[in-house]
């Protein structure tokens, strides 16, 4: 089930292998300073993606979501990738002190997970994925806000 426009794409996956199929696809997809939020409740396929996307881009080793460190940074396939959970995020005080602002330097891509806990200090997301839990599999819509995550969408 796909339907599609510019700046909004919407699926039903079964499992597992089907966010996997997407990571993969997106990871063909990334360019240097592009953010992309992942939206969803816990266990609904947003550190998933993330792992399907460095694995497809050749990373082996294990990548668990940053819940206490609040970011994990990986270098492959020479790409500069943050992967940040905000779950803990306290206040902007903290993000502030951590010196986060400064990996926004138009090079770096992200993934974010939890945006919403760092609302109006984070950029503007390209690309929006939400997850959602169904009783069987998940739906995940992708939105697209600006160009470079519309060019990204009509590539998936």
């Amino acid at each position: 089930m796909h339907s599609h426009d510019d700046s909004r794409i919407s699926l039903i996956f079964v499992d597992e292998n089907a966010t996997i199929a997407l990571a993969q696809r997106l990871a063909a997809q990334l360019k240097p300073g592009m953010v992309i939020y992942l939206h969803g409740d816990l266990g609904a396929g947003k550190t998933t993606l993330v792992r399907g996307v460095l694995n497809a881009l050749g990373y082996t080793g294990r990548v668990k979501s940053p819940t206490y460190t609040l970011i994990e940074p990986y270098h492959i396939s020479g790409l500069d990738l943050r992967h940040f959970d905000l779950y803990r995020l306290h206040d902007e005080e903290e993000w502030e002190a951590a010196g986060f602002r400064d990996e926004f330097d138009g090079h770096n891509i992200f993934f974010i997970e939890w945006p919403e806990k760092a609302q109006g200090l984070i950029p503007q997301a390209d690309v929006e994925i939400i997850f959602e839990i169904l009783t069987q599999g998940r739906k995940v819509e992708i939105h697209a806000n600006t160009e470079m995550g519309r060019q990204c969408l009509e590539q998936l």
